[in-house]
């Protein structure tokens, strides 16, 4: 390398990574403008939370409000007369009468926080992400059940939690941005359609929120993140879509499932300094120290030949515990991409073991490092599978969200690491990280289920497209969906 070599690098801009933070904005603000306000309550496997959103409807950007997040663990022990329905991964029970008290704590205290009360929403949302620890369909039904009773103990009447049938029912101002008196509500959201017959996979609806977060998300940065596009969702479980460029709804042709976050979590629980059975490796987030990289990208690989990523096969039930019906998916032509470790989890603990050997070798920063080493490797393994089974391409836009996917050095060792697989000119380009996609998504479930639009700031669509309005038209019209 010359001397002007040297100085070029020296001197030579470092790409910029697009990291959508979380943007707030403040009470005065928002009582002054159209803002849609939407809260998002999530139970997870290893955190709950409630995270008050706020649209302005003229801009179409979406902020956070306040957040308040619990861990799971914490869920109160079933009392007497209580019936377990389900656990989560880690083995917490979970009754309806508990999950519903802890709904209410943590959304009371979302809006507490935020200086609002429960009058000042308009939509509340509810999903969960521990349908890994669940056995059947009708366990999950108790979860949604136990969510809604929650968001009830709280206050939240059930019309809002329900989208409205006709734009009269809109509260004003918020009427004339909504498009109920042009199209209906048909099940898409930001321009995908649901795959269609028996549900694939457990978290789909995960899947459609974070893929729908990670689009509103984007728009505080300079990636174009519509369809075609592939998200990622890296909570404990992982979660998330691929989708194709058909106009005017986009096809789901690909579904994420299986293990992520647990990943980092086994992995967290060999250092000996958080709970050998539900600790996280959030416990582990305040560690500060130089790490020794060399010995963090070691054992990375050592780790990673107990990480199996692979198309789901057909004759399975679970992967990576999470409930999968594969016929299903090949029926609705859509690829089930899955992350296991072992069999359903069963090798968590060989990475637990890794995770105890490195400490003793080094210490807890090599360890953290180790995290980012690992779970940037995942990501790459799932894009290049989606690339080789031909679900994405040049076009395609990667969206990344989830605890495990977005903390410490793990955003521009992705990129690096898609860098190898020739996919795009301008990786930086088609590359976006999110925090709260799945809050978001909520945001966006709401306005879509309501038919409320920003044309000029599309959210649905084509990378680089206009709105699609005038397309939903025409093809509602074609079913005799609606009229003139």
């Amino acid at each position: 390398m010359g001397i002007f070599d040297v100085i070029s690098s020296i001197f030579k801009k470092k790409p910029k990574i697009a990291y959508a933070k979380s943007q707030s904005v403040d009470l005065i603000e928002l009582k002054r403008n159209p803002y849609y306000i939407v809260a998002s309550v999530e139970l997870g496997n290893t955190t709950t939370k409630s995270i008050i959103t706020a649209t302005n409807m003229e801009t179409g950007k979406t902020y956070i409000v306040s957040k308040h997040v619990k861990m799971t663990r914490d869920v109160r022990p079933p009392k007497k007369g209580e019936e377990v329905f389900g656990e989560t991964l880690w083995g917490v029970k979970l009754t309806r009468e508990a999950v519903s008290d802890m709904v209410k704590e943590v959304l009371l205290e979302s809006l507490k926080k935020a200086g609002l009360t429960v009058d000042d929403l308009h939509f509340v949302v509810r999903s969960t992400g521990v349908t890994a620890g669940f056995a059947s369909p009708e366990e999950v039904g108790e979860m949604i059940i136990a969510l809604a009773q929650g968001c009830m103990k709280a206050g939240v009447p059930p019309a809002k939690m329900t989208p409205a049938m006709t734009k009269d029912q809109i509260p004003k101002p918020f009427d004339k941005y909504s498009f109920l008196d042009k199209i209906i509500f048909d099940g898409a959201v930001t321009g995908v359609l649901p795959p269609t017959g028996k549900e694939v996979v457990a978290n789909e609806m995960e899947g459609e929120l974070v893929t729908a977060g990670i689009k509103v998300g984007s728009k505080w940065t300079d990636v174009d993140f519509r369809n075609p596009c592939m998200s990622i969702d890296f909570g404990t479980t992982l979660a998330g879509r691929i989708t194709n460029d058909t106009l005017p709804y986009a096809k789901v042709i690909g579904n994420l499932c299986g293990l992520a976050g647990a990943i980092a979590d086994a992995i967290a629980r060999g250092s000996g300094k958080i709970d050998e059975k539900t600790g996280a490796a959030l416990d582990l987030s305040d560690v500060k120290g130089k790490p020794n990289e060399e010995l963090a990208k070691e054992y990375a690989e050592k780790m990673h030949k107990y990480i199996i990523i692979k198309e789901v096969p057909k004759d399975v039930e679970r992967f990576g515990t999470v409930p999968v019906d594969p016929k299903a998916a090949e029926k609705a032509g859509t690829t089930l991409i899955g992350c296991d470790v072992g069999e359903n989890g069963s090798d968590l603990v060989k990475l637990e073991e890794l995770g105890r050997e490195l400490v003793e070798k080094s210490d807890i920063p090599t360890l953290l490092c180790c995290l980012d080493y690992v779970m940037s490797e995942v990501v790459r393994r799932l894009v290049k599978l989606a690339y080789e089974k031909n679900l994405i391409n040049e076009k395609s836009a990667i969206g990344i969200t989830g605890r495990a996917g977005i903390t410490g050095k793990k955003p521009e060792l992705i990129v690096e690491k898609l860098k190898t697989l020739n996919i795009w000119d301008n990786v930086e380009e088609n590359v976006v990280f999110v925090e709260d996609g799945l809050a978001l998504g909520a945001s966006v479930m709401a306005r879509c289920m309501n038919c409320l639009g920003t044309p000029k700031v599309p959210i649905g669509g084509v990378r680089g497209g206009g709105c699609i309005l005038s397309l939903r038209r025409k093809w509602q019209k074609e079913r005799g969906m609606i009229r003139d």
